[in-house]
């Protein structure tokens, strides 16, 4: 799935766990969380294209060109990396809280995160203790 806009259907419990966490409905990202980005917590050949995370930013990021239309009325973005793992149909569901990412090929991430983002590095305690693999 390789295309300028793409589309995603935020389930109502999603919808609200989002809100929650960006409540100002600021830019908000779909990203894969597998050490490809500046955005990235975890590493490691283990992690990709398997963990995704929504990342809120105070500004669009340029490196961010695919709009992710959704039914939610959030102002969603991607990348030609993420759009690479994605079937048609994709979904974000909540369950006990958590999100999952799924499209027609089925669970792309069962623990889909939802962050502020705030510039910092990996530390070396962070991969010691299993953030990366």
């Amino acid at each position: 799935m390789t295309q300028e806009t793409i589309s995603i259907n935020i389930k109502p419990e999603a919808k609200e766990i989002i809100e929650k966490k960006n409540p100002e409905n600021k830019p908000l990202l779909l990203a894969l969380n597998d050490g490809s980005n500046k955005y990235s917590r975890l590493g490691g050949t283990c992690t990709i294209g398997a963990n995704f995370q929504f990342v809120i930013l105070d500004e669009k990021d340029p490196k961010y060109t695919i709009k992710v239309e959704n039914n939610a009325g959030f102002d969603l973005w991607t990348s030609p990396d993420e759009v690479s793992f994605f079937e048609g149909g994709l979904v974000v569901n909540a369950r006990n809280y958590t999100l999952s990412l799924s499209d027609d090929s089925g669970i792309l991430d069962g623990a889909v995160s939802i962050d502020k983002y705030t510039p910092q590095e990996l530390t070396k305690k962070e991969m010691q203790e299993g953030k990366t693999c």
